[in-house]
């Protein structure tokens, strides 16, 4: 799950690139999608749980990644929204494993919105979600070592 910094394209000249305006670079992609009129509450902003859904499926799909197998979502932990996302916005997940215990991993993610007719980008949220491996009778499994997992 290496993922090389020299790799990351360049942002345009244009783009904000202080540290708190760009994905942590230690991140990688997981997800892209857009925010569509159906992912919004009666008021017309788009659903906070719709938004730590796309955060939880791009935190399992690394999560799955080293785990060689399933996993379930244990704990989420802190999350506050920073910046709103519009109906049309782009937004992508980013994340990386921060630590790993017997059958456990932490996930952190980072979701960044961009509006499409626009290259600036925002940062919206971040969590770190905790995720437990499981075997085929739903009960907690050893992760594989590092070395055996998908890099």
């Amino acid at each position: 799950m290496n993922h090389d910094p020299k790799a990351t394209k360049a942002l345009p000249a244009h783009v904000e690139t202080s540290l708190d305006a760009t994905p942590d670079r230690t991140t990688i992609p997981v997800i892209r999608t857009i925010a569509m009129p159906h992912d919004t509450n009666p008021a017309g902003d788009i659903f906070g749980g719709w938004l730590m859904s796309q955060m939880d499926l791009g935190a399992s799909t690394i999560a799955t990644r080293r785990a060689r197998g399933r996993t379930v979502t244990a704990a989420v932990e802190g999350m506050s929204f920073l910046s709103p996302v519009q109906v049309g916005d782009e937004v992508t997940i980013y994340g990386r494993i921060v630590s790993t215990g017997r059958s456990s991993m932490r996930v952190f993610v980072e979701a960044w919105r961009r509006n499409r007719e626009s290259d600036d980008i925002t940062k919206v949220t971040h969590a770190t979600f905790t995720f437990v491996a499981i075997d085929a009778a739903r009960k907690p499994r050893p992760l594989p070592d590092a070395d055996e997992a998908v890099g």
